[in-house]
């Protein structure tokens, strides 16, 4: 039994939901999504709930999957997902440039990072970076395409982390010893 998939899905209020064969578009104040179920899944919609259903056992590793998918579609339409970044290291810094972020993370050139659609984001203090948007998989995507620019360095802990993410520190070099 699909504990998740059998989850009821509340709908706030302000969120407009379809349930057309294969797709469940969720319309909301931060924008509009469109999921694709896999096949055998379908939702039936009841007051303010959604209810996800089956129909035979060959779909119940999907079940909860589908489930999951359109409840964070709900939570990004009304609440948005965000992910916070941090920029360590001397002279490393980023800035919002039109629809780009431009990065200095020593190298000796500027990186440009283009900002894709549907994902805002703002930088704090030059060192700090907040990506934020309504589909959960692109927030997290482009967070990881930006930490992938300059990942964290095991020695100095230089780079790009997200916040929160605890890096295993590396001993440097011991020392040499001298034969004589």
């Amino acid at each position: 039994m699909s504990r998740i998939g059998n989850k009821v899905i509340p709908l706030p209020t302000g969120v407009k939901v379809q349930v057309k064969d294969g797709t469940v578009e969720v319309q909301g104040p931060k924008g509009k999504m469109a999921i694709a179920l896999p096949r055998g899944i379908y939702f039936e919609q009841k007051d303010s709930t959604l209810i996800a259903k089956r129909e035979s056992e060959d779909q119940r590793a999907l079940h909860g999957l589908a489930r999951a998918l359109v409840a964070n579609a709900v939570t990004g339409v009304t609440q948005g997902f965000k992910k916070d970044l941090d920029i360590v290291g001397v002279g490393y810094r980023a800035e919002v440039k039109g629809k780009n972020v431009v990065l200095a993370l020593g190298y000796s050139h500027p990186i440009e990072f283009s900002i894709p659609e549907g994902i805002q984001i703002a930088v704090d203090k030059q060192t700090h970076m907040t990506v934020s948007g309504a589909n959960k998989n692109q927030v997290g995507q482009v967070a990881a395409n930006l930490r992938a620019l300059r990942p964290p360095d095991p020695y100095k802990q230089k780079g790009i982390r997200i916040t929160g993410e605890r890096l295993k520190k590396k001993a440097g070099k011991a020392g040499a010893k001298t034969t004589g």
